[in-house]
């Protein structure tokens, strides 16, 4: 597929070098830690992924690429996803989307700063850049690129406009298939229509793919989140209107709290700073909501109140529990060895996105001609649920009762079912009645037609579509349905195989039109639901309204949204399809079933198999009284020296067991702790933190049944108690004096670089700083060189701006080119600096350089 292609970049820093300078300082804000608590941060340890590919692998041979592609960023770009099964990828390469790719992610259509993409490899074509399937457009060169334009970083940095561009996401968020958009009779679309370009021959050359001469949303449906998007009108909303919206726009929710977040309650325009910019309900608003702190822990970092927060949290509750699972039993395919401090950004992250979840719909239940019927909102900009639609599923439970709170009736119900599975007997919880359920998700599957070629193309006969989900048994095979006995198309789990949606009911997002949505391939299936027909055909509700008809006797009933990541029927699939064929892959089915099984998350009241949670809820009737936990009042947090004091007046409710302390994160939430001080004047010190450093806390009271709202949000920050200031190098480049000019008008400029030749000297240049990022004249430094040889260097001392230099006089080889100062890359790190009545912070602020043959 196009893109920069492995090799062509050099080698992704590791996550752990970024950690120096962006994390270990403030949890609730810091990059480090909330990035590591993304799925994100584990998609190449994500065993779903692995058991997909297993299946992927024997339906195609080659296909695990494209999984590679977006799951190990590092490892295909360094050129390891060959053999295709993952077998070829590091231990490193388990980090999944990692800090680097995203950092030198350019705009494919060439508009700015211009990847790494050569000739028939160019993701873009007729002016249009191609957003999808990790088709990415890489840097070169060693900077690296964030939105800024005054960031200080103590590396190579350039700015760009493409961090905030809300096509930046679709790079992966739309997934295609190459395989059905070359080969399938349809191309892999939902409906026929632009004609795609495209040879159809296996093995020809890639001038004649699909995936090179059409957008990817034009062919091979996989998944289509950021076409829902680019087909939404929040898409085209700026924060900043969201109070003047209309009367049927999605207010609360979602959107709700990042307009809060981004204006600090109206306060504030919702905008980006440095540089000004407009600010949109982008992908990265809502899944990286703007904060209030600094990006790194180095002295002089701005304090920016539109801080992306880097925990791009979406709604996977659940698997952090299976990871850790199979972390202690050494069970990961990859990245296994955890570290305490990684596991535990990893629930953080399950926390944000459970939050997430109940923040992306609403309900409204009321009378309606005798029945009682049920509204579900979509909050979000996408369809809701989105993503990879495989096992993923929401529901509607509704619990009937009587006056003497009888159960009459129980829709959507979810419990435990007998199977065998592969010769035990086993109970595992599903949805029990599905056929009677008003259940939202997608199901894809093959076409009579393309199956009939799948046969031509030497396909088995027997490969089984579709399994009993009690017995195990072979319900239907590729056979049946390219003879025809099985209609005109049928579903399965085959992603790599499919090539038509088959249904689609999620609830779209606010007035999606349907004009875009069928050119990028994103419609609901059938296309006239939510309706399009009342709309003129031109754009759909984002609700769904569903009508019940009580059971005699009903006085009241309890409606909730369910959500669950992964469903029984999926996992038994992965478990049945996997032949056990390939050495590396052929026990993930059975590892996923396994953790699946067992894997819970660490809550006492939690369950194991997926535990489906609740997105959002009402009731109908003369229900009981839901949670009446009156949330606290957080009355001071006072900083001291690496560590903060909350006090609190603890309530007088007799039902209150406990009391949650929070960071805030704009509105999300980070625990901190749980307090047993149930009466009188309470407190709490919270150790171990950074001076300097703001942090912001909320409360809850706990009962047990349920957990109030947050209180208010009191912050401070941790001050050292009258001790020495400490001084360090905020800023440290490399570069050369160059003489330019002869006799009186010559002059002597300093000219950056860090690319050197032996003979060379290389003059290290640092500025001194104290701690609140104020010049330190008449101070030094210390530096510390590493690589193929080493040395050590102190500075001269700093002028009233606060700079000075250290060099190294480097040595030539002689006439035969021997000897001289050993090429190679090097490391400069600062190891003190010195001034009169300060310390050294130790900081121990780094840059690279190279040193080549002349």
């Amino acid at each position: 597929m196009p893109g920069t292609q492995p090799t062509e970049i050099g080698n992704l820093e590791s996550p752990n070098k970024c950690d120096n300078c962006h994390g270990g300082y403030n949890t609730a804000v810091e990059p480090a830690h909330n990035w590591r608590g993304s799925m994100m941060a584990h998609a190449g340890r994500d065993p779903i992924f692995w058991a997909t590919v297993a299946v992927a692998e024997q339906d195609f041979d080659g296909a695990g690429d494209l999984c590679i592609r977006c799951h190990s960023t590092g490892g295909w770009l360094a050129g390891r996803s060959t053999p295709t099964d993952g077998s070829g990828l590091a231990a490193s390469d388990s980090d999944g989307v990692e800090c680097d790719y995203c950092h030198k992610l350019t705009n494919p259509d060439d508009s700015e700063h211009p990847g790494n993409q050569f000739g028939v490899f160019a993701a873009n074509g007729s002016g249009e850049g191609f957003y999808g399937s990790g088709m990415s457009s890489m840097w070169g060169g060693s900077d690296k690129l964030g939105p800024y334009n005054d960031a200080e970083a103590r590396h190579q940095f350039m700015q760009s406009l493409f961090h905030r561009d809300r096509d930046f996401c679709g790079t992966c968020h739309d997934v295609s298939n190459p395989v059905t958009g070359d080969l399938a009779h349809n191309h892999g679309q939902a409906l026929l229509q632009d004609p795609v370009v495209t040879a159809g021959t296996p093995g020809g050359p890639v001038e004649g793919k699909a995936a090179f001469n059409n957008p990817p949303y034009a062919y091979g449906i996989v998944e289509r989140t950021f076409s829902e998007y680019k087909a939404g009108m929040i898409s085209e909303t700026l924060v900043d209107d969201y109070p003047g919206q209309p009367d049927d726009f999605p207010s609360g929710g979602v959107l709700e709290a990042v307009y809060q977040a981004a204006t600090d309650g109206g306060a504030r325009s919702a905008n980006y700073q440095n540089p000004s910019a407009d600010r949109y309900f982008s992908c990265q608003t809502c899944h990286m909501r703007p904060v209030t702190g600094t990006g790194a822990n180095k002295r002089g970092v701005p304090v920016r109140t539109d801080l992306p927060l880097h925990d791009m949290t979406g709604g996977n509750y659940w698997m952090p529990a299976v990871i850790d699972y199979l972390n202690q039993r050494g069970l990961l395919r990859l990245g296994g060895g955890m570290s305490a401090e990684l596991v535990s950004a990893m629930y953080d992250g399950g926390s944000r996105a459970l939050e997430q979840l109940q923040l992306a719909a609403s309900l409204e239940v009321g009378d309606e001609n005798g029945g009682v019927e049920v509204k579900v909102t979509n909050h979000t900009g996408h369809k809701l649920i989105s993503g990879y639609p495989e096992g993923r599923r929401m529901w509607l439970n509704v619990k009937w009762y009587d006056s003497a709170e009888n159960l009459l009736r129980e829709d959507g119900k979810y419990g435990d079912l007998a199977v065998v599975h592969k010769g035990e007997n086993i109970t595992v919880r599903t949805l029990l009645n599905p056929e009677t359920t008003r259940v939202y998700e997608a199901h894809m599957g093959m076409t009579q037609q393309w199956a009939s070629q799948l046969r031509s193309l030497g396909y088995a006969a027997d490969l089984a579509l579709e399994y009993d989900r009690e017995t195990g048994a072979v319900l239907h095979t590729l056979g049946e349905l390219a003879s025809g006995g099985l209609g005109p198309h049928h579903e399965t789990f085959h992603f790599v195989l499919n090539n038509i949606v088959t249904s689609d009911n999620r609830i779209p997002p606010y007035r999606m039109r349907h004009a875009i949505a069928k050119q990028r391939n994103a419609l609901p299936v059938p296309e006239s639901q939510f309706d399009l027909a009342e709309n003129g055909g031109v754009f759909y509700d984002h609700y769904d309204e569903v009508d019940f008809t009580p059971p005699p006797g009903a006085t009241h009933a309890d409606v909730n949204l369910m959500y669950q990541p992964t469903s029984w029927e999926y996992i038994q699939f992965l478990a049945l399809a996997n032949d056990g064929g390939n050495a590396f892959l052929g026990a993930e089915g059975d590892v996923m079933f396994d953790a699946w099984r067992n894997a819970a998350l660490p809550d006492a009241n939690s369950s194991v198999m997926a535990e489906p949670v609740v997105m959002a809820a009402a009731n109908w009737g003369a229900a009981p009284p839901s949670c009446e936990a009156v949330p606290p009042v957080l009355d001071l947090a006072v900083g001291g020296d690496k560590e903060v004091t909350l006090a609190w007046s603890a309530l007088a409710d007799s039902a209150v067991t406990a009391y949650g302390i929070y960071y805030d994160q704009s509105g999300k939430s980070q625990w901190v702790a749980d307090s047993g001080c149930l009466s009188g004047e309470c407190s709490f010190i919270d150790s171990g933190l950074t001076n300097g450093q703001e942090y912001c806390y909320m409360l809850t009271a706990q009962t047990a049944e349920c957990e109030s709202a947050f209180s208010n949000i009191a912050c401070a920050t941790p001050q050292p108690p009258g001790q020495q200031q400490a001084a360090g190098v905020s800023s440290l480049e490399t570069g050369k004096w160059v003489r330019q000019g002869k006799g009186k008008h010559a002059t002597t400029e300093w000219v950056l670089t860090d690319q050197f030749v032996q003979g060379d000297q290389v003059i290290f240049r640092g500025r001194i700083t104290d701690e609140n990022g104020n010049a330190l004249q008449g101070a030094s430094f210390q530096l510390a060189i590493s690589g193929p040889e080493s040395a050590s260097l102190v500075s001269g001392v700093s002028d009233a701006e606060g700079y000075a230099e250290a060099s190294w006089s480097t040595a030539k080889p002689n006439k035969k080119g021997v000897g001289g100062t050993a090429t190679g890359s090097y490391t400069a790190a600062v190891s003190g600096a010195s001034a009169t009545g300060y310390g050294w912070d130790g900081v121990a602020t780094q840059l690279g350089f190279t040193i080549a043959s002349p």
